[in-house]
């Protein structure tokens, strides 16, 4: 029900910015949140990874007298903001192009655990950090989108203390340190909870350490997507946002660059 009354508030908001006059407000009022990082250079990108690249095609005056710019870019799909779409960990699931609306639109709830995150850089966001937040806040409602906040967004661009390392190749995967999600509450969100997605303001869902990524093979066995380098999760409420996680719309990919966005309704 809270899922298809989201869907009708989207839709409305639609309806309202085509057809609102200028002195027009047909949306409630409330905060925008952008909650993904800019691609340049400076985008972190896993250490293996191919990263983004801008070429320049045309940039000036042209001959008619107008300014014209064009660019090329190239990437891996697995980088800076990004989605994992299920069929990365999990053979047959969905692909990007396959994910629905409705499971990238969602009313969002966040978890802090950045106060044991910084104090520990592999960090695992256990069943009883979720447990702890429901006896706060109440059950993780049934289609939510759920939010990690680890306090490693503040480090980005900086590779080093993002990372744990400022390498590239295979050789520097094995001194990432950051933190991610234990396995067990991976399990325990699947067996135990209905979740549309999952996101993270650190480069991957399992944390730097993780050699078997058994938290993305529980989730995306299960066709739950996760969002990875999450930005401004601080300005996140623990509940009451919603969120719209638009990934490029990539056909059969296993990732791609994600534009997602939190709104943040004003109390009456």
């Amino acid at each position: 029900m809270f899922i298809r009354s989201f869907m009708i508030f989207v839709f409305a908001f639609l309806l309202a910015a085509c057809t609102a006059q200028p002195k027009t407000t047909g949306f409630p009022a409330g905060q925008w949140i952008d909650l993904s990082h800019d691609f340049s250079s400076d985008t972190v990108y896993w250490v293996t990874a191919e990263p983004f690249k801008r070429t320049t095609v045309a940039e000036g005056k042209t001959p008619g007298g107008y300014y014209y710019s064009a660019y090329n870019f190239s990437a891996a799909e697995h980088g800076g903001t990004h989605i994992d779409a299920p069929v990365h960990f999990a053979e047959g699931k969905k692909t990007v192009d396959q994910l629905g609306l409705e499971q990238l639109i969602a009313p969002a709830v966040k978890i802090d655990v950045s106060a044991k995150a910084l104090a520990n850089r592999d960090y695992l966001v256990t069943t009883e950090d979720l447990q702890a937040w429901e006896t706060t806040n109440g059950r993780i409602p049934d289609g939510s989108i759920l939010l990690l906040h680890t306090g490693y967004g503040k480090f980005w661009p900086d590779k080093k203390n993002y990372l744990g390392t400022d390498r590239t190749g295979p050789e520097a995967v094995a001194e990432l340190h950051f933190p991610g999600l234990d396995p067990a509450a991976a399990d325990w969100l699947v067996k135990n909870r209905k979740i549309n997605a999952i996101g993270l303001d650190t480069a991957s869902i399992d944390y730097g350490q993780s050699t078997t990524f058994a938290s993305h093979v529980a989730l995306m066995t299960n066709n739950i997507p996760a969002f990875e380098n999450v930005a401004n999760l601080d300005q996140v409420p623990v509940k009451g946002a919603y969120v719209m996680a638009l990934p490029m719309k990539i056909k059969g990919g296993s990732g791609a660059p994600l534009r997602i966005v939190a709104f943040v309704p004003s109390s009456p």
